[in-house]
């Protein structure tokens, strides 16, 4: 094994051990559930991404995205009664986080990068403090939903594709169906050699394989029900294809905050 790959290796333990979730919520300045709103980070997104490339300094100047930061730390998430409310809730909370991540300094590119991104940085929800690896992982996976890996972004290039606008409760079957046909389809994160019979696919697949197994299956099998091709799905769900899994790139997905140049209009 490589040394950075012993290295990536032992980042990794670390974060298993290492989810920051609160044991309850309890906002100093609630706001009601019923009148919190994703409408600020939803127009900061709308002028601020395109087609998954972020601009970071324009976010860091739009009091938008900050305010909408700042009332996360406002709504008591127990209040949030359905399942979808609470998916719609904690991706847009992980992807506004994210962000807030890259513009205050942080970056996943590096080993050491990928421990205080995601788990030494820590953020105020709902009058507590969380990290993005226990966010992901002791509030968003365990409502079941596979789907969620399509819609959240860890500001790289590799990840899915931020989108430019929220995930709401209302239509969000149908958000999170188009963002995983969208990330399956996009030959720069999933490939496919018909020819060699080799699925060359997201390490995302390999990361969260014990969830896309349970839904389907098998990894293959799950990939299948979003391949827009379909005799290539029928092949994929009939077997005989070999794995690969493509390097991910933890590369900035947008310009770097600070700056000069934001995207061009």
């Amino acid at each position: 094994m490589s040394r950075p790959a012993i290295a990536i290796l032992l980042v990794m333990l670390v974060l298993v051990g290492c989810s920051t979730v609160p044991t309850r919520f309890a906002p100093a300045d609630p706001i009601p559930a019923t009148q919190f709103s994703h409408q600020p980070f939803d127009a900061a997104l709308r002028t601020h991404v395109r087609d998954g490339q972020v601009d970071y300094p324009g976010l860091a100047t739009d009091a938008r995205f900050s305010a909408y930061v700042q009332n996360l730390d406002r709504l008591n998430p127990d209040e949030l009664r359905s399942r979808e409310d609470k998916l719609a809730f904690w991706i847009n909370a992980y992807n506004a986080l994210a962000i807030q991540g890259i513009l205050i300094g942080d970056s996943p590119f590096t080993a050491v990068g990928k421990y205080r991104y995601f788990i030494k940085r820590t953020y105020r929800v709902g009058g507590g403090e969380l990290n993005l690896w226990g966010l992901e992982h002791k509030l968003l996976i365990p409502l079941g939903e596979p789907r969620v890996h399509f819609a959240i972004n860890c500001a790289s290039w590799s990840c899915p594709k931020l989108q430019n606008s929220v995930y709401l409760t209302d239509g969000l079957d149908g958000r999170l169906e188009e963002a995983a046909r969208q990330f399956v389809n996009d030959p720069q994160r999933n490939r496919f050699d018909r020819e060699r019979k080799v699925a060359r696919l997201s390490m995302i697949f390999k990361w969260y394989d014990d969830e896309f197994e349970a839904a389907a299956g098998s990894v293959l099998r799950y990939v299948a029900r979003y391949v827009e091709d379909a005799a290539l799905a029928r092949e994929l769900e009939q077997g005989g294809y070999t794995v690969e899994y493509l390097p991910y790139d933890w590369s900035l997905n947008g310009t770097p905050p600070g700056s000069a140049h934001a995207l061009a209009p």
